[in-house]
């Protein structure tokens, strides 16, 4: 088995993209303090939409799916749910529930992740819930003429614990003493956590679920508000490439995470600038109009309703609705389509 030494990561030299994403993190976590401060009231909405979302994206990121209507019902405790997908979907919303009301008790140990693990399994009937993987698993790619090919194996279910274990220990040693900057320490943590592909099932759920919770101890609270899962979701692929790059060698402590820490930097950053845009728009007392017309001219290209929505979470739909409906009649937007395939785009 491969050896841990997070302390090395000390001795590596860091390019202008990572220490450029590191400051400018730091920058809009400190805007967002001074924003908590001034209005906390008015950013319930915001928690809310991020939960409903984290909850679909991470999901559906595994291809486990249901209606839109179905995953806010599950996503907010108002219903229960009907299958397989909806009982893993009802699975990571309680752990989540569990991170955003108790990150600051929940130590990051192999005990406590295999908690978490069993409770994003505890809707259903699955025998390995909070036990580490019994089978050798594979991280594969099918393509289009049908055939599969592996691009990666993971350690072998007797290495697992003691890896797992190995990864906890280094990344509290070097943050606890503040030995490592946590923006570094956290991606290679969960690059680690990948490689190792500790469970049977549930990897990829847990490795978001273990950054939201990394990020709350570090006091980067950001996913409260706005959903990193929503985030890696938009630009999976990417997620996917940058987790392959790194991949090489590292079995033989040779890989090079630093293209998953930039694509995890980037995603964090993008999540306080949204956080930023969205806390403007509820801020300032204008009327329901000025912000949907404020909210539709930040989109780029075609957008839809739901944008909007998110953009101003002070709003009821109506409100959005009619807002649309005023600027689409005063030749500000132009709609196209319609039911729920309707968008909009800015006239000039």
């Amino acid at each position: 088995m491969r050896n841990f030494n997070y302390s090395a990561i000390k001795e590596m030299k860091w390019d202008s993209d990572v220490l450029g994403l590191i400051a400018a993190i730091y920058k809009e976590a400190g805007k967002q303090e001074l924003y908590l401060k001034q209005q906390p009231e008015k950013l319930s909405k915001l928690v809310e939409i991020a939960k409903i979302q984290s909850t679909e994206s991470s999901n559906a990121i595994e291809g486990i799916v249901t209606t839109s209507t179905r995953v806010r019902q599950l996503a907010l405790e108002k219903t229960a749910p009907k299958n397989r997908d909806e009982e893993e979907i009802a699975g990571y919303r309680d752990a989540l529930k569990i991170i955003h009301e108790n990150f600051d008790v929940i130590p990051i140990t192999q005990n406590y992740i295999l908690q978490l693990h069993k409770v994003m399994y505890g809707h259903m009937n699955n025998p390995y819930a909070g036990r580490t993987k019994n089978v050798q698993n594979y991280i594969a790619a099918t393509y289009p003429d049908g055939h599969t090919e592996t691009l990666f194996t993971p350690l072998a279910p007797f290495e697992t614990p003691q890896a797992l274990d190995c990864i906890c220990g280094e990344c509290n040693r070097v943050i606890g003493n503040h030995e490592i900057e946590p923006l570094i320490a956290i991606p290679v943590f969960i690059h680690d956590f990948l490689c190792i592909h500790p469970f049977n099932d549930g990897n990829g759920r847990m490795s978001r679920l273990l950054t939201t919770l990394l990020l709350y101890q570090c006091g980067f609270s950001v996913g409260k508000y706005i959903s990193l899962e929503a985030k890696i979701a938009q630009n999976k692929d990417l997620y996917y490439d940058a987790l392959r790059k790194g991949q090489a060698g590292w079995h033989e402590g040779k890989d090079d995470a630093t293209p998953f820490i930039k694509y995890l930097l980037g995603i964090i950053l993008s999540a306080y600038k949204d956080f930023g845009e969205r806390f403007e728009l509820v801020q300032d007392k204008i009327s329901a109009l000025e912000t949907v017309r404020r909210a539709a001219n930040r989109e780029i290209g075609r957008f839809t309703k739901q944008d909007i929505m998110e953009l101003c979470p002070s709003l009821s739909i109506s409100s959005v609705e009619s807002g649309l409906r005023k600027l689409v009649e005063m030749k500000e937007l132009r709609r196209e389509g319609a039911g729920r395939a309707t968008k909009y785009y800015r006239s000039t």
